[in-house]
């Protein structure tokens, strides 16, 4: 018994790194799954911003070439809306429509008669 008393008081550094280590392992463990769930989370929220972004813009474009034209305020806003959804990813049909809306005229042409 005196001999496992003698070991363990001469070794008690070493047991201590091992514990030490165990919890480092168990608590990296925790931390990247946790850092894994936030990444997916963020990539979801990125994702149905970026989508709601372009129904923005779509729904922007039907309104204002049912009008035959696009205000100023309205082109303005467009900008800020479709930097944030080309910030996120998003370069498809929603830029065609963009770059159109940005095109239209801002005021309504009257009809010569």
């Amino acid at each position: 018994m005196e001999q496992i008393i003698f070991y363990a008081q001469a070794h008690w550094i070493e047991w201590l790194l091992a514990v030490l280590t165990g919890l480092a392992g168990i608590g990296y463990r925790s931390l990247s799954v946790r850092l894994k769930a936030e990444q997916k989370k963020n990539t979801a929220i990125a994702e149905g911003m970026q989508s709601l972004l372009r129904e923005s813009i779509v729904s922007n474009y039907n309104k204002y070439t049912d009008r035959g034209y696009c205000p100023i305020y309205a082109k303005e806003t467009l900008k800020h809306v479709y930097e944030a959804y080309h910030n996120l990813g998003g370069n498809d049909v929603a830029t065609k429509l963009y770059h159109t809306l940005l095109e239209m005229p801002e005021e309504l042409k009257e009809r010569e008669d």
